[in-house]
């Protein structure tokens, strides 16, 4: 069955699964890793985005090499080379990941928030399989079956979406965030702007040539104008990176990295109104 797509709502923590087809193995020998990791490192730090943690199984990339029995014991995960918990606990190293962030959340010191942490997962190894952490995230957020038929034999109507972890109301914001910003963009994109036409928008609004925004100057204005031209092209367009990529004369990756940039400018909002209605 396909899933749905995935929702990209400000702040959400996405949990992504890459699985070998026909549950193939992905990667031949450790070369083999080595090289995966090191891309993966590059367009993880280009692109800025923020990962917490991560792991490279035989035939998937996800998060517990314990429970698929990759490694025997909790001492064993500590050492495993190809997972972010080895990373935490100091024992390996990956400059993509964003250990500072999870380790503040045990405690104030390095030394002794590792030593929390790593109480923490061994608290979660002891209760083994959880059957309220299995399933949609409707039956996740509610507890499981029995509670799910406990508030359905009531009368009261969860609602749920097996891409959300959250109560109710905060799946139904989220939902509500998404629709609208789904709406925004189909409005926008059936307004039928090329990337050419917005290119000249953005040059007329910057007030430079509109080569200028596929040039290498490194100006303060002509940075920000392109900028804001991959901001509005992929998160308000709707258009993909490589597209962007290929009217600019720039990799994708950059793209996606100026679209960042582009969507946490002052004014961002108000400067795409102004191009787009120009």
């Amino acid at each position: 069955m396909l899933r749905k797509a995935r929702i990209d709502a400000p702040g959400a923590l996405h949990h992504i699964i890459i699985r070998g087809i026909e549950r193939k193995a992905i990667f031949k020998d450790t070369a083999d890793r080595e090289n995966f990791f090191e891309r993966f490192a590059h367009i993880i730090s280009e692109t800025e985005t923020r990962c917490y943690a991560w792991v490279y199984m035989t035939n998937h990339i996800h998060l517990n090499p314990l429970r698929a029995k990759v490694v025997k014991d909790l001492k064993d995960l500590g050492k495993y080379r190809w997972c972010g918990h080895s990373v935490l606990m100091g024992k390996t190293e990956a400059g993509f990941q964003d250990i500072e962030y999870v380790l503040n959340l045990f405690g104030q010191s390095e030394k002794a928030a590792r030593r929390a942490y790593e109480s923490f997962v061994a608290q979660g190894v002891k209760h083994g399989r959880r059957p309220d952490l299995v399933g949609g995230g409707l039956l996740r957020s509610i507890g499981g079956w029995a509670e799910l038929k406990e508030f359905r034999d009531l009368g009261i109507r969860i609602k749920g979406d097996e891409r959300l972890f959250g109560s109710s109301d905060f799946v139904e914001r989220v939902l509500k965030q998404a629709d609208e910003q789904l709406e925004e963009k189909y409005r926008l994109r059936v307004s039928a702007i090329s990337l050419q036409g917005l290119m000249d928008k953005v040059a007329r609004y910057y007030k430079i040539p509109a080569e200028d925004l596929k040039s290498s100057s490194k100006e303060r204005h002509v940075t920000e104008a392109r900028r804001i031209l991959c901001y509005i092209a992929v998160r308000k367009l709707g258009y993909k990176c490589s597209d962007v990529s290929k009217a600019m004369g720039i990799s994708a990756v950059t793209v996606s990295k100026a679209a960042n940039f582009g969507s946490k400018l002052s004014g961002a909002g108000k400067i795409q109104k102004l191009i787009l209605d120009n």
